[in-house]
């Protein structure tokens, strides 16, 4: 079999077998493959697409090119939740807990953030003591013993992704649907999970702005699943303006543990319900989604998803303690502790009137300079750094209301560059705008549910 062929085939239109599709990711890893030659299989890609059996190929060959995670040992259906990125976006932080609560096993491997804030990994390690670090015996155990716990992700889970990521990124082939499911389908299958949730976002700062585009992408993840074996549903989600209120890893945890005890923003808590009742659903804890959400909205009233949280954190070495005193700070009396910045600073409205709109990709950029994010791997991540926005999309304000609240620990000069971009993000309007959807579509197997009304 020779790669060229292989090319040529794809260039033409052609569909290549599995045995080709094999080929060309093993060929690649070893080495035996250049740069060269897959670049221009990517090209192909670009242009000519792929068939739904050939990225489920894809997928699994990208999923076998490196460590597959046994769960077998973990009692009962492992249900794995992924978002294809956000800003402000904490759902993970809220969820785990949560659904663990319900009696479905959460065994997650998160990464690294590289981008506007951390990932959930660093968002974590804001909690004193936490670690992400433990044996796949002891990771196990404690998902066994207290439904929920999440690691770092293995170096050496889908190393094919890895390489061909890079080499989208630098030949232009990064938006193509079949090559974006296929790479984030392959680590979730790789993960060992049976069932998995989809939070597929849509909008300003999302990668697909509009939601046909993401509906597009969902049905192609949905299709992977389903052909490999793997129960897999997406909810597509507003990313025009950030989720919930904060932006940045310390700040997130805040926010989740907030969200947890029942005094989460509106957009945050109800995502997460809706996330929730699928995973519960998926993981047989609940006939339907009815069911599952009134579970989860009893167990945030009553305190067991918080308590959850606890238990999570202190099995992984953090100190719960936090998160009362998070609770404290909050009414006023505590004296906080999370990682707190040295510099705040307060982004003013410059006229009044109505939120128009909250340019959510250009926030998080903001939140990346002030420290929250990485623009490169080696970056430094400033654990306490971010936004904290005070308007939602609607919301009227008077000249000089805060808009939002930065927290840096960078120069005044350089947290007040960052201001006047924040300030430049939020529009405004005389009249109070149409409201937009959280929401739009669950796309599973059975097809396309458009959501023409918001819960």
């Amino acid at each position: 079999m020779r790669t060229v062929d292989l090319i040529q085939q794809k260039r033409d239109g052609h569909e290549l077998s599995t045995e080709g599709i094999r080929h060309l990711i093993q060929g690649y890893v070893s080495g035996d493959i250049p740069d060269y030659q897959i670049a221009a299989w990517l090209m192909a890609v670009y242009f000519q697409g792929m068939s739904s059996r050939e990225t489920a190929d894809l997928t699994m060959a990208m999923a076998e090119s490196g460590d597959q995670i046994d769960l077998s040992a973990i009692h009962g259906i492992k249900v794995d939740k992924h978002s294809t990125g956000g800003v402000g976006d904490t759902t993970t932080l809220v969820l785990a807990p949560l659904v663990a609560a319900a009696g479905v096993p959460v065994a997650k491997m998160s990464g690294r953030g590289l981008g506007h804030t951390g990932g959930t990994i660093d968002k974590l390690e804001a909690i004193r003591g936490f670690h992400v670090e433990m044996t796949r015996d002891q990771f196990v155990q404690q998902v066994n013993e207290i439904g929920a716990a999440v690691i770092s992700q293995s170096d050496n889970i889908t190393p094919a992704d890895k390489m061909l990521y890079s080499l989208r990124d630098v030949t232009a082939t990064v938006e193509s649907i079949p090559l974006i499911a296929s790479s984030i389908m392959s680590k979730k299958i790789a993960s060992g999970a049976d069932a998995i949730v989809l939070d597929v976002k849509t909008g300003s700062g999302a990668f697909m702005k509009t939601p046909e585009d993401s509906i597009k992408l969902a049905q192609a993840m949905v299709e992977i699943g389903t052909r490999v074996g793997r129960e897999t549903i997406a909810i597509i989600s507003s990313m025009e303006q950030p989720l919930g209120y904060a932006i940045g890893n310390a700040l997130e945890v805040k926010e989740a543990i907030l969200t947890l005890a029942g005094r989460g923003p509106q957009d945050l808590t109800e995502l997460s319900l809706t996330l929730g009742s699928y995973m519960l659903v998926a993981g047989g804890r609940a006939d339907h989604e009815e069911e599952a959400r009134r579970l989860l909205e009893k167990l945030l009233h009553n305190g067991h998803a918080l308590e959850k949280f606890k238990q999570f954190v202190a099995a992984q070495g953090g100190d719960a303690s936090i998160i009362d005193e998070v609770l404290k700070e909050e009414d006023g009396d505590g004296s906080g502790s999370l990682p707190t910045a040295e510099l705040k600073a307060v982004v003013q409205a410059p006229q009044a009137g109505c939120v128009a709109a909250i340019d959510a990709e250009a926030l998080g950029r903001a939140a990346m300079k002030l420290g929250a994010g990485r623009e490169t791997k080696e970056s430094k991540i400033d654990l306490s750094a971010g936004i904290v926005l005070r308007v939602k999309t609607g919301d009227r304000v008077q000249s000089g209301d805060v808009l939002a609240e930065l927290h840096s620990n960078l120069s005044q000069e350089a947290v007040d560059a960052v201001a006047r971009e924040v300030q430049a993000s939020i529009a405004f309007t005389d009249a109070v705008p149409d409201s937009q959807p959280l929401i739009y579509a669950v796309v599973s197997k059975d097809g396309v549910k458009r959501l023409s009304e918001q819960k």
